[in-house]
C-alpha cells in the first residue's frame, strides 16, 4: 500500500512539471522565434517479487514479477522546428530559413546565439539587438557598423551581405556580411532568456560562417520568425496533465481509504 502512495506522489510531481512546461509554451505563443519544449517521462525502479526462471525438461519457464515504484521526469527537449514567418516591412528585421543562429556579443567577451532577428541600429550606427544592446556579429567576427548619413537605404540579401545605396546616387556598395552559426545538436543549447542560447557540451562546437552555406540557412529581410507553438496541441497536453494529476490524487485517496479499512478491522 505504501508503494501506491509513493507511485502516486511521483506521478503528481511529474505532471506538475509537465503542466509547468505547457504553461511556459502557451505563455510564449507570441514570442519571436520561441521554440516549444517537450517533456519526456520514464518509469522508475522496480521491486522484484519473483525473478522468473527458464524452462526445464518437465516444466515451462516463469516470467518475473515486478511492481513499479512510480514515474520520473527523464528530460525536457527543445523542439527546433521552423516557426512561421511574418512580414514586418522593416529592412533590419531578419529571419533565418534553416537551422542557423545569429551570433551576438554579450559585452563580456562571450557569445550568445539567437534566431530573433529584430535588430536595429544604436547611436553609433552599430547593428544590435535593441532589447539587450548585444552587438550582431559579422561573418568571421566583429561588429557591423552602418553609416546612415552615407547611405540612402540598405538591403540585406539571403547570403547575409549588407548592401548600402549611396546618398550621392553614385551606386551601391557592400558594407558587411552577417554571419550565421550552426550546431550539430541545436537542441542541446542552453536557454538564457531574451530569446538567446549558449553553447554547451551537448550542443557541440559552434560552426560559424556565411549564410546560405554548409547548412546554416539563408536570411530573409523584412520578416521575423514566429514561435513554433501549436496551441491546439498545447491545450490537449494541458488537459492530459490535469487528468493525470487528478488520477494520481485519486490513487492517494483510495490508498488512504484502504488503509483506513485495515485500521478499522480491529474494532
Amino acid at each position: 500500500m505504501l508503494r501506491a502512495f509513493s507511485s502516486a506522489v511521483s506521478g503528481m510531481r511529474t505532471q506538475m512539471a509537465y503542466l509547468d512546461t505547457v504553461a511556459n509554451n502557451i505563455a510564449n505563443v507570441n514570442t519571436t522565434s520561441f521554440k516549444a519544449a517537450r517533456v519526456r517521462f520514464s518509469d522508475m525502479l522496480y521491486q522484484t517479487l519473483n525473478g522468473g526462471s527458464g524452462p526445464g525438461d518437465e516444466i515451462g519457464g516463469v516470467n518475473p514479477s515486478q511492481i513499479g515504484l512510480g514515474v520520473r521526469l527523464s528530460g525536457i527537449d527543445t523542439i527546433m522546428n521552423q516557426g512561421a514567418l511574418r512580414a514586418t516591412g522593416n529592412p533590419l528585421d531578419l529571419a533565418i530559413e534553416g537551422d542557423g543562429f545569429f551570433s551576438l556579443s554579450d559585452g563580456r567577451g562571450g557569445t550568445v546565439y539567437t534566431r530573433d532577428g529584430s535588430f536595429g541600429l544604436d547611436a553609433q550606427g552599430r547593428l544590435i539587438n535593441p532589447s539587450n544592446g548585444m552587438l550582431v556579429q559579422a561573418s568571421g567576427g566583429g561588429e557591423i557598423t552602418i553609416d546612415t548619413k552615407q547611405y540612402a537605404s540598405i538591403s540585406i540579401g539571403p547570403d547575409g551581405k549588407v548592401v548600402g545605396t549611396l546618398t550621392d546616387g553614385s551606386g551601391s556598395e557592400d558594407i558587411a556580411e552577417i554571419g550565421l552559426t550552426s550546431f550539430a545538436n541545436p537542441g542541446g543549447l542552453i536557454k538564457t532568456g531574451d530569446n538567446s542560447y549558449k553553447q554547451s557540451a551537448a550542443s557541440g562546437d559552434a560552426s560559424e560562417g556565411p549564410a546560405s552555406a554548409d547548412g546554416r540557412g539563408s536570411i530573409r529581410a523584412g520578416v521575423l520568425e514566429g514561435s513554433n507553438i501549436d496551441l491546439a496541441q498545447e491545450f490537449t497536453n494541458m488537459i492530459q496533465a490535469q487528468r493525470s494529476f487528478q488520477a494520481n490524487s485519486r490513487v492517494i485517496s483510495t490508498s488512504d481509504e484502504v488503509l483506513q479499512d485495515l485500521v478499522n478491522i480491529k474494532r
